[in-house]
Protein backbone atom coordinates (compact mmCIF):
# COMPACT_ATOMS: atom_id res chain seq x y z
CA UNK A 1 0.00 0.00 0.00
CA UNK A 2 1.24 3.41 -0.85
CA UNK A 3 1.89 5.71 1.74
CA UNK A 4 -1.28 7.92 2.24
CA UNK A 5 -2.00 11.18 1.46
CA UNK A 6 -3.94 14.51 3.19
CA UNK A 7 -6.54 12.98 5.42
CA UNK A 8 -9.77 15.14 6.52
CA UNK A 9 -10.26 13.86 9.89
CA UNK A 10 -13.77 16.19 9.60
CA UNK A 11 -15.29 13.14 7.47
CA UNK A 12 -16.38 11.33 10.42
CA UNK A 13 -19.36 8.62 10.83
CA UNK A 14 -21.64 11.13 11.02
CA UNK A 15 -20.57 13.56 8.81
CA UNK A 16 -20.40 10.73 5.93
CA UNK A 17 -23.63 9.88 7.17
CA UNK A 18 -25.51 13.36 6.43
CA UNK A 19 -23.29 13.39 2.90
CA UNK A 20 -25.20 10.40 1.59
CA UNK A 21 -28.78 11.52 3.19
CA UNK A 22 -31.55 11.88 0.34
CA UNK A 23 -29.07 10.00 -2.11
CA UNK A 24 -29.22 7.22 -4.06
CA UNK A 25 -26.79 5.32 -1.44
CA UNK A 26 -28.70 6.93 1.72
CA UNK A 27 -32.28 5.54 0.07
CA UNK A 28 -30.49 2.35 0.04
CA UNK A 29 -30.40 1.97 3.63
CA UNK A 30 -26.34 1.94 3.86
CA UNK A 31 -24.95 2.24 7.58
CA UNK A 32 -21.33 3.39 7.63
CA UNK A 33 -20.39 1.52 11.27
CA UNK A 34 -16.63 3.00 11.48
CA UNK A 35 -14.64 5.04 9.33
CA UNK A 36 -10.56 5.41 9.71
CA UNK A 37 -7.93 6.31 7.22
CA UNK A 38 -7.62 3.42 7.10
CA UNK A 39 -10.69 1.27 7.16
CA UNK A 40 -14.35 1.40 6.81
CA UNK A 41 -16.83 -0.62 8.09
CA UNK A 42 -20.46 -0.06 7.15
CA UNK A 43 -23.91 -2.67 7.10
CA UNK A 44 -26.79 -2.85 5.48
CA UNK A 45 -29.52 -4.83 6.07
CA UNK A 46 -31.46 -6.66 3.25
CA UNK A 47 -35.08 -5.67 2.87
CA UNK A 48 -37.51 -5.80 -0.58
CA UNK A 49 -36.04 -2.91 -1.89
CA UNK A 50 -32.76 -4.52 -2.31
CA UNK A 51 -34.16 -7.59 -4.65
CA UNK A 52 -34.27 -8.67 -8.13
CA UNK A 53 -37.58 -10.29 -9.28
CA UNK A 54 -36.31 -13.83 -8.24
CA UNK A 55 -36.19 -13.08 -4.53
CA UNK A 56 -32.42 -12.18 -4.13
CA UNK A 57 -29.94 -9.40 -3.70
CA UNK A 58 -29.67 -7.25 -6.96
CA UNK A 59 -26.23 -7.73 -8.59
CA UNK A 60 -26.48 -3.66 -8.69
CA UNK A 61 -27.03 -3.39 -4.52
CA UNK A 62 -23.79 -5.16 -3.75
CA UNK A 63 -21.71 -2.61 -5.90
CA UNK A 64 -23.18 0.35 -4.86
CA UNK A 65 -23.17 -0.58 -1.13
CA UNK A 66 -19.49 -1.53 -1.36
CA UNK A 67 -18.81 1.54 -3.79
CA UNK A 68 -20.14 3.87 -0.72
CA UNK A 69 -18.40 2.00 1.66
CA UNK A 70 -15.00 2.74 -0.64
CA UNK A 71 -16.05 6.24 -1.01
CA UNK A 72 -16.00 6.90 2.25
CA UNK A 73 -12.67 5.97 2.68
CA UNK A 74 -11.92 8.27 -0.36
CA UNK A 75 -13.54 11.14 1.12
CA UNK A 76 -11.74 10.50 4.88
CA UNK A 77 -8.21 10.52 2.74
CA UNK A 78 -8.85 13.94 0.94
CA UNK A 79 -7.34 17.61 1.21
CA UNK A 80 -10.66 19.13 2.04
CA UNK A 81 -10.51 21.18 -1.47
CA UNK A 82 -10.78 17.70 -3.57
CA UNK A 83 -13.79 15.80 -4.82
CA UNK A 84 -13.87 12.79 -6.39
CA UNK A 85 -14.99 9.84 -8.76
CA UNK A 86 -14.84 6.58 -9.37
CA UNK A 87 -13.78 5.88 -12.84
CA UNK A 88 -13.23 1.83 -12.46
CA UNK A 89 -14.84 -0.90 -10.55
CA UNK A 90 -15.07 -4.72 -10.63
CA UNK A 91 -17.24 -7.32 -8.45
CA UNK A 92 -17.51 -10.45 -8.05
CA UNK A 93 -20.31 -11.90 -6.03
CA UNK A 94 -19.63 -15.38 -4.32
CA UNK A 95 -22.80 -15.60 -2.20
CA UNK A 96 -26.66 -14.97 -2.39
CA UNK A 97 -28.52 -12.89 0.32
CA UNK A 98 -32.43 -12.97 0.43
CA UNK A 99 -34.66 -10.36 2.90
CA UNK A 100 -32.82 -10.11 6.57
CA UNK A 101 -29.83 -11.51 5.58
CA UNK A 102 -27.37 -8.92 7.45
CA UNK A 103 -24.24 -7.91 4.89
CA UNK A 104 -21.03 -6.34 6.43
CA UNK A 105 -18.84 -4.55 4.68
CA UNK A 106 -14.99 -3.36 5.34
CA UNK A 107 -13.29 -1.64 2.90
CA UNK A 108 -9.38 -0.76 2.75
CA UNK A 109 -6.79 1.47 0.75
CA UNK A 110 -5.03 -0.19 -1.76
CA UNK A 111 -3.00 2.62 -3.13
CA UNK A 112 -3.80 6.34 -1.44
CA UNK A 113 -1.91 8.86 -4.36
CA UNK A 114 -2.15 11.97 -4.97
CA UNK A 115 -4.79 11.81 -8.40
CA UNK A 116 -6.10 8.35 -7.69
CA UNK A 117 -7.25 6.36 -5.18
CA UNK A 118 -7.74 2.06 -4.99
CA UNK A 119 -10.17 0.47 -2.56
CA UNK A 120 -10.98 -2.93 -2.08
CA UNK A 121 -14.21 -3.82 0.22
CA UNK A 122 -14.96 -7.81 1.41
CA UNK A 123 -18.40 -8.41 1.79
CA UNK A 124 -19.47 -10.83 4.49
CA UNK A 125 -22.73 -12.84 5.35
CA UNK A 126 -22.08 -14.33 8.48
CA UNK A 127 -18.83 -15.82 8.28
CA UNK A 128 -18.70 -15.69 4.63
CA UNK A 129 -17.20 -13.89 2.02
CA UNK A 130 -20.00 -13.16 -0.20
CA UNK A 131 -18.90 -10.43 -2.48
CA UNK A 132 -15.11 -8.69 -3.41
CA UNK A 133 -14.84 -5.24 -4.99
CA UNK A 134 -12.49 -3.31 -5.96
CA UNK A 135 -12.76 0.73 -7.24
CA UNK A 136 -10.35 2.70 -8.35
CA UNK A 137 -11.40 7.20 -7.54
CA UNK A 138 -9.78 9.56 -9.27
CA UNK A 139 -9.65 12.74 -7.38
CA UNK A 140 -10.65 16.23 -9.32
Amino acid sequence: MSSPGPTNPSITAAASVQAIAGSFPGELGIELLEVQDAQVTGRLVVDRRHLHPGGYVHGGVWVAFADTIAAWGTMRNLAPEHGFTTVELKTNVFASAVVGDELLAIGEPLHRGRRTQVWEVRVHKGDRLAANFICTQMVV
